[in-house]
């Protein structure tokens, strides 16, 4: 005979009060508390990539960039995550009286490993299409030169471009800015993963 195990379900304060003791970060998604899978060194580098070569002025507009450890919180579903980047438009609007929980992304970069990448393109995005402000969606494969790409055209409507091979560039649509492939995956060690993903 199995024994069901019933689900504990936390309220958002329990929620905050057991992340700030945690030693690995979790997802709070309405009442579960999710834990995060550790990110590679190759996962890394490309969020450090992106970050560093993104301007932090833009023709005279002021935009903030975060990488990794910023949480996100996600009203209308009750979710607070960590976007592998997020950059938003002039100053963070916070949740709460804190400096810790964000609300108002205007782009948002997810580096997808196997083990997310249904997650990050399907229930998330969902999520994420919620914030009012929310304009752009990036989502950058680990393990190739390829890149998606969703932006913002109207209410409900959202134009879908990709990008692959080394050679291509990258043009945000949100901002006026563009990264060429080479230059997000600099560093990247493509064999580190074949070797990983086919031990002998």
């Amino acid at each position: 005979m199995v024994l069901q195990t019933e689900k504990r379900y936390y309220t958002p304060e329990e929620y905050l009060e057991l992340e700030e003791k945690a030693e690995y970060k979790n997802e709070y998604r309405d009442g579960e508390i999710i834990p995060m899978t550790g990110g590679t060194t190759n996962h890394n580098k490309i969020a450090l990539n992106f970050c560093r070569k993104f301007p932090l002025t833009v023709q005279g507009q002021d935009y903030e960039i975060y990488i990794g450890d910023v949480k996100l919180s996600i009203p209308r579903y009750r979710i607070n995550t960590y976007p592998d980047v997020m950059v938003i438009k002039g100053k963070p609007i916070y949740e709460g009286t804190g400096k810790t929980i964000i609300t108002n992304p205007l782009l948002i970069v997810e580096v997808l490993s196997n083990s997310t990448k249904n997650y990050d393109k399907t229930d998330k995005f969902k999520y994420y299409r919620s914030i009012p402000g929310f304009q752009e969606y990036i989502m950058i494969d680990q393990y190739s030169f390829a890149v998606e790409q969703f932006a913002k055209q109207a209410e409900g409507q959202w134009i879908f471009k990709e990008y692959e091979g080394e050679n291509a560039v990258l043009v945000l649509d949100s901002i006026d800015f563009q990264i060429a492939l080479r230059d997000i995956y600099e560093r990247v060690d493509f064999e580190l993963i074949e070797e990983y993903s086919n031990p002998i």
